[in-house]
């Protein structure tokens, strides 16, 4: 009787550990994004802007800094209140610089509203159909593989990229 109470305890324990054990697979968000052909193109969007904007950005910052090669070299000849004037200018155009680069470069400026109105639409897509794809398959844990957090090992079975791809309407 003993014997029968222990093996059917065992068997108990061993079934309740398989059924909390998590099923969990892996994504490659890198390669899931190469292959989706929007993504590609509003990075090249964003870096086209972002060029066009640092360009204008730079633009401002040399127009501050040959005011103020001039304004050392001229200063010798110039009054107070003409030093005064062209420092107040130098200034202005640097402020100018900064400001605009805090329009556009800044954690909240335009470059940041572009990047989340491009790339934002394409991230929910894809985080919905790999949510899709958990549930379907019952994956408790999805994690990504080019993130390098910590995973050592992945075995390729685990890997739902290219059914994520396929949910997305990009076969591979």
């Amino acid at each position: 009787m003993g014997k029968k109470f222990l093996i059917t305890c065992v068997m108990l324990i061993a079934m309740g550990m398989t059924s909390m054990a998590q099923k969990f697979a892996l994504v490659d968000m890198e390669y899931i994004l190469k292959n989706i052909p929007a993504y590609e193109r509003a990075n090249e969007q964003l870096n086209q802007t972002s060029k066009k904007w640092q360009t204008e950005v730079e633009t401002l910052n040399n127009a501050a800094k040959a005011m103020y090669e001039n304004y050392q070299n001229e200063s010798v000849f110039l009054s107070a209140e003409q030093k005064k004037a062209k420092e107040q200018a130098i200034l202005q155009k640097e402020k100018e610089a900064s400001e605009l680069k805090k329009k556009y470069f800044s954690p909240e400026g335009e470059l940041y509203k572009k990047r989340e109105s491009l790339i934002g639409p394409i991230q929910d897509e894809i985080y919905n159909a790999v949510k899709t794809v958990a549930e379907q398959r019952g994956y408790q844990l999805v994690l990504d593989r080019a993130s390098d957090n910590g995973i050592v090992f992945a075995s390729p079975a685990a890997d739902i990229s290219n059914e994520v791809l396929g949910k997305l309407g990009y076969s591979k």
